[in-house]
């Protein structure tokens, strides 16, 4: 399977729900654009410090990460982020680990805006069609 990348946009959650209750203007809530790789053998969504510090996000705890080569390495788990994909949107803590020089959408999120990755178009579609269908059970 190629790999590839899709544009995504994260905000900082803490930020928009200060918009929200009028304490903060919309051009201060702190969101990034960027191309990410859609990785199905990550679980969570995997930011790089810089994308971090763009967005403000503040560490709720340091602990590590097993990385697909079976290594351990120190990584930082930060408050929610959201994630934007075209008219879908999924909330979720990050991962930032040190040693990554590349931001990774891993399954967690990908599952919360029931999408998957075709491996033969090398693109991200909808599980269950056009809109995301959420599954409470």
């Amino acid at each position: 399977m190629g790999q590839f990348k899709v544009k995504i946009t994260l905000r900082n959650v803490v930020d928009e729900g200060m918009r929200k209750r009028g304490l903060i203007k919309e051009q201060d809530v702190r969101e990034v654009t960027l191309d990410i790789l859609p990785d199905t053998g990550a679980s969570t969504l995997v930011i790089t410090e810089e994308v971090r510090e763009k967005l403000g996000l503040a560490v709720q705890e340091e602990s590590f990460a097993r990385v697909a080569s079976g290594a351990r390495h120190p990584c930082k788990k930060t408050e929610p982020v959201e994630i934007l994909w075209e008219d879908r949107s999924a909330v979720c803590s990050a991962l930032v680990l040190d040693s990554a020089d590349v931001n990774l959408l891993g399954a967690i999120p990908l599952e919360a805006m029931d999408l998957r990755v075709n491996p033969v178009d090398l693109q991200l579609e909808g599980v269950h069609g056009d809109k995301p269908l959420h599954m409470a059970l």
